[in-house]
């Protein structure tokens, strides 16, 4: 029977691979103990910071994208971090972990770029009992002006130092929160662990603009008459975490890189920090969006708008479809298979080899040549020998 836990290479336990990603999900010890009731594998709590004063939402903040048959493909939103007291979320962070002593609670947070504030935001909740921390290095829309979120987390120097920082201080695993809205993903990622990052998150949103209302010629969503660019999510961003995360996992455990593909795999090779982890991050509804994150290398896999469209027993069957895709393949935990699919990634000039090898080889199979020893005949080997001659003269 197949076993959804997850022993994380940074040491955490969760009874299945699904988080609740960082965003209204996780914004207050209420909704944080509904997750844990239904039984999703860990929590990540909305981002905290210690001076909530300037955060201040507005309405509308979401906008979706429908199919014909109104199934939403996109979402967007222009939501900001916490704005609850940091003095709340410490009470609340203490109030979780004392109903729900075995569950994962892990901590979002985000600063300005002073080791100071990061340093004591580490400190305060940890002193609350959190199991982990999320670094918010990717918020593509919130308090930019202070060089928060992504405006930190697009230049791999400031964030490999804030990590450096933070890693000085953490007594528990740590997850650096990339963003898309950078040229080569790889880069920060790979700054994070150099500092001593525990594991890497990865997709926050994609900066986005919706669309335009036709009838007003306003940009949704509008809030008295303006707008401004939001996060997009939902089914629509799949490919594209997908493809980052293949990324980043080639980076940390290693893949063809550009390597001849054989057909035992064997050409894959090692990468730069195989004793990390990876959270997937995008798109995830099903059990079988889950299990192509975790193909791809990632540990974990996080869920934020897929619960804002479902609600929280989702996790029943996000659970019961990855337990069907597993059964399928009698794969009996989820390291049977995460990274699988790692080794058939490889460069476009091998691909343009391999299929000429291939047609070379269905060709001498439809004339007859034998290619391989093992396909040599007794009664037919004079003639088997005749069609290898080059001049038949």
């Amino acid at each position: 029977m197949s076993s959804l836990r997850v022993k994380t290479l940074d040491g955490l336990e969760l009874p299945n691979p699904f988080v609740i990603g960082s965003g209204p999900p996780g914004t207050n010890a209420n909704v944080i103990n509904k997750a844990f009731e239904e039984g999703w594998g860990a929590v990540i709590a909305k981002t905290v910071s210690l001076d909530a004063s300037k955060v201040i939402n507005v309405a509308p903040r979401y906008a979706r994208a429908r199919t014909p048959d109104r199934t939403v493909y996109g979402w967007q939103n222009i939501e900001l971090i916490s704005d609850r007291d940091f003095s709340v979320w410490e009470k609340e962070f203490k109030d979780v972990k004392n109903a729900y002593p075995d569950g994962v609670l892990i901590a979002s947070i985000m600063e300005e770029c002073s080791k100071d504030r990061w340093v004591e935001l580490v400190e305060r909740c940890e002193a609350c009992g959190v199991d982990a921390f999320e670094l918010n290095f990717s918020c593509p829309h919130g308090l930019p002006e202070r060089k928060m979120g992504a405006a930190m987390g697009q230049d791999p120097e400031i964030l490999e130092e804030v990590c450096g920082w933070v890693m000085g201080a953490a007594k528990v695993p740590v997850w650096a929160k990339m963003t898309p809205n950078i040229t080569h993903i790889v880069d920060p990622a790979r700054a994070a662990l150099r500092a001593g990052c525990t594991g890497i998150a990865a997709i926050n949103t994609i900066l986005c603009v919706m669309g335009v209302n036709l009838e007003t010629l306003r940009p949704e969503p509008t809030v008295e008459g303006y707008t401004v660019p939001g996060g997009y999510s939902c089914k629509a961003v799949r490919p594209i975490a997908l493809r980052m995360v293949m990324e980043i996992a080639t980076m940390m455990y290693g893949g063809n890189s550009g390597q001849p593909v054989q057909k035992d795999g064997t050409t894959a090779i090692a990468g730069e920090y195989p004793q990390r982890t990876i959270s997937g991050i995008g798109g995830v509804e099903t059990g079988d969006d889950a299990a192509q994150f975790i193909l791809l290398g990632a540990e974990t896999v996080q869920v934020c708008t897929g619960v804002m469209i479902h609600g929280y027993k989702l996790i029943h069957e996000l659970n019961a479809g990855l337990e069907a895709f597993m059964e399928k393949h009698n794969f009996s935990s989820i390291e049977d298979f995460r990274g699988k699919s790692l080794e058939y990634f490889t460069t476009h000039a091998e691909l343009v080899r391999l299929q000429a090898d291939a047609k070379a080889a269905a060709k001498a199979a439809k004339a007859g040549m034998v290619t391989k020893d093992e396909g040599w005949e007794g009664e037919k080997f004079v003639e088997q020998t005749d069609k290898l001659v080059a001049n038949q003269e």
